[in-house]
């Protein structure tokens, strides 16, 4: 008699024991009493009536989820590979369980659709110069539509624009010409500056002889510093000024 005794208050024990369920701090729990919805529990040590009761715990914190590369045909007809990285947070536990299968999956799901559908309507260049623009019309799109599931889509980035290997040859010849053309620009602005400043030093030794002849002594007293076999022959201006008198 005692044995059976203990054997029931073993049970008993254990029956109670498995009604405690531990919900954490960034969790809520779901709870069906025999089917039906009947109240989010909040985070703490909470009863769950066994065999009546079932409670689902439902993680509210920010998750990212991957969104596989898409191949996605743009607007005007390059096929690339895009991927993106969704992060989305639970604000309605009840929504979440109770509407959707695998609300994880569903909104991974969506997003991959909603990728190909934007980025096909941009043209490439568009892709890759407005990248912002395009994640913000994805996280409308599938924030939209996650609303039903109790989902708030905080962010949308795309990762990756993979293009075909005869468009990055063509786009890194592109790059290149332009670098040249940019060069080309500079060079002719430091000649055309160059030749400037030279016009206006020679305006200003031709208004200040005595200029030229310090120019002179400037120029020689750097060619003696250097070892030379040329030999200078110096001549006062005035000697060359009668000579050219002489031929006329």
């Amino acid at each position: 008699m005692d044995f059976i005794f203990w054997i029931i208050i073993i049970g008993v024990a254990i029956f109670i024991l498995s009604g405690l369920k531990v919900i954490n701090q960034y969790q809520r729990g779901v709870v069906l009493t025999l089917g039906r919805f009947t109240g989010v529990r909040q985070p703490g040590l909470r009863i769950v009536v066994p065999i009546f009761q079932t409670m689902t715990r439902v993680d509210v914190r920010s998750t990212p989820i991957d969104v596989a590369k898409q191949e996605v045909i743009t607007k005007d007809n390059v096929t690339v590979g895009v991927d993106a990285i969704v992060y989305f947070r639970v604000i309605d536990p009840k929504k979440a369980v109770l509407e959707t299968v695998n609300y994880v999956y569903a909104t991974s799901q969506f997003a991959q659709a909603a990728l190909r559908d934007v980025t096909g309507n941009f043209e490439l260049d568009d892709l890759l110069a407005k990248r912002e623009e395009v994640s913000l019309r994805i996280k409308e799109i599938v924030d939209a539509e996650t609303d039903k599931w109790g989902i708030d889509v905080e962010n949308v980035k795309l990762q990756n624009i993979e293009l075909p290997a005869d468009m990055k040859r063509a786009m890194a010849k592109q790059a290149e010409a332009e670098r040249e053309r940019r060069a080309n620009i500079i060079g002719a602005d430091g000649e055309k500056a160059a030749a400037k400043a030279m016009a206006e030093a020679a305006e200003i030794l031709a208004h200040v002889p005595a200029a030229i002849q310090l120019r002179t002594l400037n120029t020689l007293e750097r060619i003696s510093t250097e070892p030379s076999q040329k030999t200078t022959f110096l001549f006062p201006i005035e000697l060359i000024d009668a000579l050219r008198g002489g031929k006329k």
